[in-house]
């Protein structure tokens, strides 16, 4: 090794956490299966809005005790569950929370269509876009 070189211990790397790890998979997608339930989601609304295209993956998952889910899913199912929570403080009666996503909606992000038509984009961005209204919403 020269002058220039530096060597590195092993104990210089910082591990990066583990966004998909067993801690946050089993407890994600247990809560999206709640709140798919409560929305009453089909499958493939469910597959559109986790951003799969493998049912067998998302049977699979939800077979598991502790999935390892992709960051793109965990962030879907983050913006997912902040949009159930706005709702239901929005709006506390629950049936009229779930109504309120499948009401065409006049507001400029939803441009007359319902709120879950913009989340049926199949975009992560479309999520956030309505977290981001009902967020606004609730000041």
């Amino acid at each position: 090794m020269n002058s220039h070189q530096v060597a590195l211990a092993p104990t210089a790397y910082k591990a990066t956490p583990d966004l998909g790890g067993s801690n946050l998979g089993g407890a994600g997608i247990r809560a999206f299966v709640a709140l798919a339930g409560a929305w009453d989601l089909s499958i493939a609304q469910q597959l559109t809005v986790l951003g799969l295209a493998s049912r067998s993956t998302f049977f699979k998952w939800k077979k598991e005790n502790n999935p390892r889910l992709p960051r793109d899913t965990l962030e879907r199912i983050s913006y997912l569950l902040g949009i159930y929570k706005s709702l239901q403080i929005l709006l506390p009666d629950p049936d009229a929370a779930d109504a309120w996503l499948r009401k065409p909606n006049t507001a400029a992000p939803f441009g007359g269509r319902s709120a879950l038509d913009r989340m049926l984009s199949g975009q992560v961005a479309d999520l956030y876009v309505v977290r981001q209204f009902l967020d606004a919403e609730r000041g």
